[in-house]
């Protein structure tokens, strides 16, 4: 059974795959890859990303901590398997704060444009 991602807050600092509202959702990963390759692949496009520490990562779930460079506050990144086979959902929230200035939502598409132009 995958591990199920947190449902986002009422404030628009996060973003997830899982999100029926609009404000907050962005698209899961789509791949074509075995599950294992497609997590290796995630998890060597995130250790490349700046400040940034991987705290979690399993078979089927993988989390991160992103820091911002000016303040230090802590973004939570997670990727979970879904029931879905070639499909990874993506949750991305900012711990502290109410407004993230589209933080979450642009570094989550990064992280999906990156994915889809190493193939998979």
């Amino acid at each position: 059974m995958p591990q199920i991602l947190s449902p986002c807050p009422d404030s628009p600092n996060c973003v997830s795959s899982l999100s029926k509202d609009t404000r907050h959702r962005v698209e899961p990963l789509r791949h074509t890859l075995a599950h294992e390759e497609a997590f290796e692949k995630l998890r060597k496009i995130i250790r490349a990303m700046p400040r940034t520490r991987i705290t979690q990562a399993t078979p089927d779930y993988l989390h991160a901590e992103f820091r911002t460079a000016v303040f230090g506050f802590i973004d939570d990144l997670e990727f979970a398997t879904a029931d879905t086979p070639g499909t990874i959902h993506v949750r991305s929230a900012s711990r502290r704060g109410y407004w993230d200035l589209g933080v979450n939502r642009k570094r989550v598409e990064r992280i999906l444009h990156a994915f889809s132009s190493m193939g998979g």
